[in-house]
């Protein structure tokens, strides 16, 4: 497969590199040092006592890459509005779009029947550039579960986990999500093909929207949150909240609200990405984490008075840090 991982920062890296290694043509679009170092010494890949160097096509300009079987996007969210026009340069007329972040994706309510099919989300795709650069026939969903960081330019060390998760948006066995899971079942790595990926998409944002925002107003670990007798109640009554949407827009949690609680506190001293990117200076994810489910949760009518309350102290927090997206 001709595969192109646009945004080759963490996830992306350790995603192209074990492609690459697995034998697949890859091709990753990245920019400044981290560009010029995958082009003088190739992809390093650190993962426990092991180091893995891939030699991938790089580039900054997709035009320059050509038409992809597949491109795999591993921007942050609030990224993509501003760059996505800059993806038609990769599409021919099969090729297929993976969205490999975190958060409420821009094509939730596409091909999703009901009173809502085709209602855009204001809060991730504010003026709609996403969906006119990305057909929904494009998409394939994807939930991203490793964690990685990038140690030094072209070098990327993987933490934890190895599971993406993946699933066409109308819950179709199709050939190419087929083909894609088999690919990346090959490099190693767990890309099962899920028949609703909503549900797991779901899964993955009830602990992001709970946790991430406490984390960057307390600076506390996922541990810390969820243990701590004054942040525990409030992150467990945001994420009843977040819960009560998802099921209002027929979702299906796979567990309890105190069992996905459990499962942040098992990660331990962990800070979430969005703590992270406080701690160094850059835009946090609270549109897609946050303000997306507030804003779906007006759309079906459900109260978020402990999210609405959150939300606004986060952006504050985040305006005065010089770290709010847009």
């Amino acid at each position: 497969m001709r595969i192109c991982i646009f945004g080759a920062g963490a996830i992306g890296g350790y995603l192209a590199a074990e492609l690459a290694l697995a034998g697949e043509d890859v091709t990753v679009i990245a920019r400044g040092p981290h560009l010029a170092a995958i082009r003088e010494r190739g992809l390093t890949l650190l993962i426990g006592d092991e180091r893995k160097v891939a030699r991938v096509a790089a580039t900054s300009d997709p035009a320059e890459a050509g038409v992809q079987d597949s491109v795999v996007v591993t921007l942050k969210a609030h990224s993509l509005p501003a760059v996505a026009d800059q993806l038609t340069p990769l599409f021919g007329p099969e090729t297929s779009v993976v969205t490999a972040m975190n958060g409420v994706p821009w094509w939730y309510f596409e091909r999703l029947p009901g009173p809502w099919e085709g209602h855009r989300i204001r809060a991730v795709d504010p003026d709609g550039r996403i969906a006119a650069a990305i057909r929904p026939e494009r998409v394939i969903g994807c939930v991203v579960y490793p964690a990685c960081e990038v140690v030094e330019p072209g070098v990327v060390r993987h933490v934890e986990g190895n599971r993406f998760q993946l699933g066409e948006i109308d819950g179709s066995r199709t050939a190419r999500v087929q083909e894609l899971s088999r690919a990346m079942g090959a490099a190693g790595l767990k890309a099962p093909v899920r028949p609703r990926i909503r549900d797991d998409i779901w899964l993955k944002l009830w602990g992001n929207a709970g946790f991430n925002p406490i984390s960057a107003l307390t600076h506390g670990t996922l541990e810390e949150i969820a243990t701590d007798p004054a942040t525990r109640p409030i992150v467990r009554a945001l994420m009843v909240e977040v819960q009560t949407v998802a099921e209002a827009l027929g979702a299906k949690l796979a567990v309890d609200v105190d069992t996905r609680i459990q499962w942040a506190q098992d990660v331990g001293a962990h800070k979430t990405s969005m703590l992270q990117d406080l701690e160094r200076g850059r835009p946090m994810e609270i549109d897609p984490l946050v303000t997306a489910v507030q804003e779906m949760a007006r759309l079906v009518g459900v109260a978020t008075p402990t999210l609405d309350v959150v939300l606004g102290l986060v952006r504050q927090r985040a305006r005065t840090a010089g770290c709010l997206a847009g």
